[in-house]
C-alpha cells in the first residue's frame, strides 16, 4: 500500500464513517457477549505475503463492527461517554497523517505551543483564575499518578527518586471511598501502598467531611505516619459525589499538605457557570484533572491536568539526558518532564478544532441539555410502580433500582440484550443499583426518554 492507496481507502473510510454513524440508532448499542468469537475468526498465524486491502477491508466489515460496543451510539449511557464529535475525528486524521511524536518542543514544536495555549482556553472556559498552567495526559488515571509521585516527592524532601522508598517512613493518602479506582491504582503504583490509601468518612450527601479528614491526618502523625497529600472528588464516577472542595482544602493546607482534585467527569460542566457551586474553592487546589474526552466532545484519549505550580511535578518527573535537550533553549516548555511517558501525541489539535467547530456556547447547551434530559428521565422512571431512585442526579448522573436486588440485576440483563440503550451497575452503599448517565455527543431528547421506555417495557 503506498500513498495514491491511501488516498483511495481514505475516501473510503470517510464514506464508511459517515454511513455508521447514519445507522448507529439500528444498531444494538453493545455487542453480543460471546468471548473468543473475533479471536477464532482470525488467522492463527500474520501471512508471509502483502494481501490486497479489497481483502482487508473486507474481513473488517464482515468481523469488526458487528462485535463492538458502539461507544458513540446516540443510546449510549453507560460508564461515561468517550465522545468524538465530528470535528475531533477531522483533526486526529490529520494528526495520524502528520504522525508525529511530541516528546520535546523541538520535535513538534506547534504541537507543544497548541497544548499551552489550549490549557489556557480550557482554564479561562472552567473559571479558573490565571496562574495555572498544565498539560494533557492520556487519561486522568496517567494525570493522578502524577500527583500522587509528586506529592511522594516533596514528602520525602525529594529523596524517594533516588534512594526509593525502604527505609522511608510510611506515606498517608487521604481520599474518600467515592474516589475513583484510579486513586487506589496511583497509591499502589506509587510505592505508598493500597493500606496507606486512608478513606476518609463522608456525610450524608457522600461528600468527605473535612473535620474527619483533618482528625485522620493528626492521628496519622501521632502514630508515626507521614501525611504526604489529599484527593478530592468532583464527580465520582459511581453516583457523582462531590466533596466539600473548600472546606476540605483549606483542613489540608492547615497541614501543609498538597490536593489533588479528580474531576475526571465533572470538570467539563464547569463550562456553565451555573455549575461551578458544586467545586466552589476549587482555586486552592494544587493540581485538577477532566477528561474533555468525556463530555466534550473531544475523543479519547485527553486528559487535562491544570498545575497551579509545574515545578515540583517537573522535578518529580523530569529527565532530560542530552539526547533530548534542545540546543540554546535550556528554560523551554518539554511537556514529557510533566508526565510518565516519554513519547507524546499531538492531543491539542482536536481541542483546537472543537473548541473552534461548536464554540463554548454549542458545548454549553449540549451539556445542558445533557442535564435536564436526565432528570426528566429521572422523573419518569420515578412514576413507575416499583421503581425506586436510590440516588437523585448529580449533573447527569443518577440511579435506580427495583426492590430487589435479583430483580434488580435482571432487569439491567433484559435491557441490554434488547440493545435499544446501554446501562451500567455500581454498588451504592451495598445496594445494586442501574447507573444512567446522559452524555453523549448526538443524543436527543427521544433517546434519553428511551430510558424509561425499556424499564417499562422489560420490568
Amino acid at each position: 500500500m503506498d500513498h495514491e492507496d491511501l488516498r483511495h481507502w481514505s475516501k473510503r473510510a470517510a464514506d464508511w464513517t459517515a454511513e455508521y454513524h447514519a445507522g448507529l440508532r439500528d444498531r444494538p448499542v453493545r455487542a453480543p457477549l460471546t468471548p473468543g468469537a473475533v479471536a477464532s475468526a482470525l488467522p492463527p498465524a500474520p501471512p508471509e505475503a502483502a494481501e490486497p486491502m479489497e481483502a482487508i477491508w473486507a474481513d473488517f466489515e464482515r468481523l469488526v463492527p458487528g462485535a463492538m460496543t458502539h461507544w458513540q451510539h446516540p443510546r449510549f449511557f453507560a460508564y461515561f461517554p468517550a465522545n468524538a464529535a465530528p470535528a475531533s475525528m477531522l483533526a486526529e486524521q490529520l494528526v495520524n497523517a502528520m504522525a508525529c511524536q511530541g516528546m520535546i518542543w523541538q520535535t513538534s514544536p506547534a504541537a507543544t505551543e497548541v497544548e499551552q495555549v489550549m490549557v489556557q482556553w480550557l482554564r479561562a472556559a472552567l473559571g479558573l483564575p490565571e496562574g495555572f498552567s498544565g498539560t494533557i495526559h492520556d487519561s486522568a488515571t496517567t494525570a493522578t499518578l502524577s500527583a500522587v509521585l509528586t506529592m511522594r516527592e516533596q514528602a520525602l524532601g525529594w529523596q524517594g527518586l533516588a534512594q526509593g522508598l525502604p527505609g522511608a517512613p510510611r506515606l498517608r493518602l487521604y481520599a474518600s471511598e467515592e474516589t475513583h479506582s484510579s486513586v487506589d491504582k496511583a497509591a499502589r503504583l506509587s510505592g505508598i501502598g493500597q493500606e496507606n490509601l486512608v478513606k476518609v468518612p463522608t456525610d450524608a450527601a457522600l461528600s468527605m467531611r473535612p473535620g474527619a479528614l483533618a482528625g485522620a491526618i493528626e492521628a496519622d502523625r501521632a502514630a508515626g505516619f507521614l501525611p504526604a497529600g489529599v484527593i478530592l472528588c468532583a464527580g465520582g464516577t459511581s453516583v457523582g459525589a462531590f466533596d466539600h472542595i473548600a472546606d476540605c482544602i483549606a483542613a489540608a493546607k492547615a497541614e501543609g499538605l498538597p490536593v489533588h482534585v479528580d474531576a475526571a467527569w465533572a470538570g467539563s460542566a464547569m463550562i456553565c457557570p451555573e455549575f461551578r457551586a458544586l467545586w466552589q474553592g476549587i482555586e486552592g487546589a494544587d493540581s485538577i484533572v477532566f477528561n474533555p474526552h468525556k463530555w466534550l466532545g473531544v475523543q479519547f484519549d485527553c486528559a487535562v491536568q491544570f498545575l497551579r505550580d509545574p515545578g515540583p511535578q517537573v522535578r518529580t518527573l523530569g529527565l532530560r539526558p542530552s539526547y533530548l535537550e534542545t540546543a540554546g533553549r535550556e528554560e523551554i516548555v518539554n511537556f514529557n518532564e510533566w508526565t510518565v511517558p516519554l513519547g507524546r501525541r499531538f492531543r491539542a489539535l482536536k481541542l483546537w478544532f472543537v473548541l473552534r467547530a461548536y464554540g463554548l456556547e454549542g458545548l454549553r447547551a449540549r451539556i445542558r441539555n445533557h442535564i435536564a434530559w436526565a432528570a426528566e428521565a429521572c422523573e419518569a422512571l420515578r412514576a413507575l410502580p416499583g421503581v425506586e431512585i436510590v440516588t437523585e442526579p448529580r449533573l447527569s448522573l443518577f440511579t435506580f433500582a427495583l426492590e430487589d436486588e435479583a430483580a434488580t440485576m435482571a432487569l439491567l440483563a433484559r435491557i441490554n440484550d434488547e440493545g435499544r440503550v446501554y446501562l451500567t451497575q455500581t454498588r451504592h452503599q451495598g445496594r445494586y443499583v442501574i447507573r444512567v448517565q446522559v452524555g453523549q455527543f448526538d443524543c436527543t431528547r427521544e433517546d434519553v426518554m428511551e430510558i424509561p421506555a425499556a424499564v417499562t417495557r422489560l420490568m
